[in-house]
């Protein structure tokens, strides 16, 4: 029996990880120390595991006080006392619940709760951290007594590396990761996303449950796989693993019936028993083979939901309104789409405005056609959501990310702005949203109209360049160029406007052009792509809607 056994209860372990001879890890370089962890180079091995962890979590940057082995035995009698470890309450800011046991023994099972009753002690500030237990009993795993735990646990919780997130500590970091999440099921998950639409009342709580996925449900096989790269590469790899868990019970329980009440609970019960379906290889497999954002871009955009919250004044644990009912039956009416159809749009877009109703904003019904009164009634509005009823009943329409003011900064000549958020769909005569792809076709707008941008711009939707500040006394927590910094060559390709045109460059070779009297428009459409176009290719308006997104929490 090895050093790190002592709370492992090896009669639900595989043995044969203790058993084996004691390989030795040098100290690689990062992109060879990622491919060894991503194989499993030490996964098999239950001692040599616990001296990379040990090693891995040694070099974490913390804080110059931060707890370590010897705190904990100075105070852990203290908080303790003489109660029994396995009725020891948990702190508000984990869900006592759910408290994994990972194969761990009488002793571990307690010391578990000991070492977060201590780390609460130590850490005021933390106020929402559902993770700690799962990784709290993961290290006891991997470590030589309580203390040990305790110290590698701290050094995560204390890290002060602003470019490496480890484990949210806040309701506020939570619930924009949760929002992130969600943002990348949208994208990354296409087909999955669309079943979470359509089985549950709120996607955004189905969502929230992402972290319990692997910090909760994975058994012990798994969760100690994904924390090996975790360690290793960092917060990237979590949403990598939730997305293929999200991918994975969509392949495998497609065209089944539900097994319980709730689409959130038969997720919970699909990665409980994950081992009946798929090994841990296949999952990290799935997981590393989605082309995800950059770590970079994925901060942005945590930035961006969590600025969202705090305008919101969301910062602590709350009832949520359901987000999927921000489109209300009784005081929405629109020409050219249902209530049902705006509530699958509001699926499309992202998070961050899942709390904000739909506002009209402009109608051709009501304010003509008019290209100068479409600009007016539009501007100010960040983002907007343009619906388009073609006279052969055809329904299309396009999801805008930039306020339509940003037009002007090309002066007479037809101006490129928005960001890779920009998207454009049809709902009639059949349902598509399409990928957003730049605009590649700047000859749609009128013969002799002048592009500001005529080079090739960059496929990464966020890019994180730099590009000439924007003066802005108000950061908005909507994704738009100014924001980012992006460099405007790359920023400035998903829409244009004129005095003469507007045009959309949507997604899959799509793009939308529409005339000054918004009357009549076409579309481009790239054959390279396998999928319909997004409507005629020469279309009469029938109808013309712009909505915005109100704030009903802020007025």
């Amino acid at each position: 029996m090895d050093e790190y056994s002592r709370f492992v209860d090896w009669d639900k372990m595989d043995s044969s990880l203790q058993s084996q001879d004691a390989k030795e890890l040098t100290c690689p370089e990062l992109p060879e120390l990622k491919q060894l962890a991503r194989q499993g180079y030490w996964a098999k091995n239950h001692c040599l595991r616990a001296k990379v962890y040990h090693k891995l979590l040694s070099n974490i940057p913390c804080r110059t006080v931060t707890p370590d082995a010897n705190v904990y035995r100075d105070i852990v009698v203290k908080i303790i006392g003489k109660r029994s470890s396995s009725s020891l309450p948990l702190p508000q800011f984990v869900d006592d619940t759910l408290v994994p046991t990972y194969c761990l023994n009488a002793e571990g099972i307690g010391a578990v709760r000991k070492i977060i009753l201590c780390i609460a002690n130590q850490f005021p500030d933390i106020s929402f951290c559902p993770a700690l237990p799962s990784v709290v009993a993961l290290l006891l795993h991997y470590s030589k007594d309580e203390a040990e735990c305790f110290e590698q646990v701290c050094r995560i919780l204390a890290c002060n590396d602003p470019s490496k997130r480890l484990i949210d500590q806040t309701f506020l970091a939570f619930e924009s990761s949760c929002m992130t999440f969600g943002d990348l099921a949208n994208k990354y998950c296409q087909a999955a996303h669309k079943l979470m639409v359509a089985v549950s009342e709120d996607v955004l709580e189905v969502y929230s449950d992402w972290q319990r996925w692997l910090f909760g449900e994975l058994p012990m096989v798994y969760i100690a796989r994904v924390f090996d790269v975790f360690l290793v590469e960092g917060y990237k790899v979590l949403y990598r693993v939730a997305l293929a868990l999200l991918k994975f019970f969509r392949k495998v329980r497609a065209g089944q019936p539900m097994k319980s009440d709730s689409i959130q609970q038969d997720i919970r019960l699909f990665v409980r028993d994950i081992a009946k379906s798929v090994p841990p290889e296949k999952l990290l497999e799935k997981a590393f083979a989605v082309r995800l954002f950059s770590r970079k871009e994925i901060q942005l955009l945590q930035m961006a939901n969590e600025k969202a919250l705090q305008q919101k004044g969301i910062t602590v644990k709350q009832k949520r309104q359901n987000v999927h009912l921000a489109v209300h039956a009784e005081n929405f009416e629109s020409g050219i789409v249902s209530v049902k159809e705006m509530r699958d749009i509001w699926s499309w877009i992202p998070e961050r405005f899942a709390l904000c109703q739909p506002l009209l904003l402009f109608t051709t019904s009501e304010h003509g056609c008019s290209l100068s009164r479409f600009y007016s009634h539009s501007e100010g509005h960040e983002p907007t959501l343009l619906l388009i009823k073609t006279t052969a009943k055809e329904v299309c329409g396009a999801y805008l990310s930039t306020d339509w003011s940003e037009r002007r900064r090309g002066g007479s000549t037809l101006s490129f702005f928005g960001t890779g958020e920009c998207f454009v769909f049809r709902l009639k005569p059949e349902v598509e949203r399409y990928e957003w792809v730049i605009i590649k076709h700047p000859e749609l707008a009128k013969p002799g109209s002048e592009t500001e941008n005529h080079a090739s711009p960059s496929s990464s939707t966020l890019s994180s360049g730099s590009a000439p500040s924007h003066s802005s006394d108000h950061l908005s927590p909507f994704l738009s160029a100014r924001h980012f910094k992006l460099p405007s060559k790359t920023a400035s390709m998903f829409m244009a406007g004129s005095s003469e045109c507007i045009i959309i460059g949507g997604g899959d070779g799509q793009a939308l052009y529409l005339d000054a009297d918004l009357n009549h428009g076409r579309t481009s459409h790239c054959n390279t792509f396998n999928n319909q176009p997004l409507c005629s290719e020469s279309f009469q308006i029938s109808l013309l809607e712009v909505w915005g997104f109100l704030d009903t929490m802020n007025g």
